[in-house]
């Protein structure tokens, strides 16, 4: 296979093994800057839903994607390719969406509550019929510390030892804040029964 099929192959991202991934960060760190494009590209939708998921506001998803990327890309050379770079990628996500969540909240001191629950519209419509609005908005309404394993787990198909290199937190804590947010977003889904049919 020649140098061009080589490259024609890799602007198909869905054909890409996760190990791809590791020979187009190693194309980069050798100067190759334009493969960056390719790894945004495979990844900006997932990256782009734990976001949504986890901050619950669809206006301010495309910003922190944006910022995702831009660290990524200032620190992909210190990449050491000792866990998937997935992982690496999305502890980035879950601490630009806790970052974000901060400024919220330090933003809800100073302005008025009405105000600030409708910034955040955390409220779920139930005559919304569509199952998977609801469903999100139930998980918008769980503690942020429960909700990213729980995108991790259930929506991202990650395993626990992966969501516990991804979060920085012992297996045991990961269980167990999965557990709770089930736990949790089964309460919130209750009244609702009706709707989820």
């Amino acid at each position: 296979m020649n140098s061009k099929n080589k490259n024609k192959d890799l602007t198909q991202p869905q054909i890409l093994e996760l190990d791809d991934d590791f020979s187009l960060i190693k194309r980069f760190i050798d100067g190759d800057s334009s493969v960056f494009q390719l790894l945004v590209k495979r990844h900006k939708e997932k990256v782009r839903n734990i976001i949504y998921l986890t901050i619950s506001n669809s206006s301010s998803v495309d910003d922190i994607a944006q910022e995702v990327f831009i660290t990524v890309y200032k620190n992909l050379k210190y990449f050491r390719f000792e866990s998937q770079f997935t992982t690496w990628l999305y502890r980035i996500t879950v601490n630009k969406c806790k970052d974000h969540l901060r400024k919220i909240n330090v933003r809800k001191i100073f302005i008025p509550i009405k105000e600030a629950a409708e910034e955040t519209g955390r409220g779920i419509d139930v005559e919304n019929k569509d199952v998977s609005n609801i469903v999100m908005n139930a998980i918008s309404k769980l503690p942020a510390k429960l909700r990213a394993p729980l995108l991790l787990k259930d929506i991202e198909g990650f395993s626990y030892q992966e969501i516990s290199e991804t979060l920085r937190c012992e297996m045991g804590t990961v269980k167990s804040r999965i557990f709770r947010a089930r736990e949790g977003l089964r309460n919130i889904l209750k009244p609702m029964e009706s709707e989820l049919r």
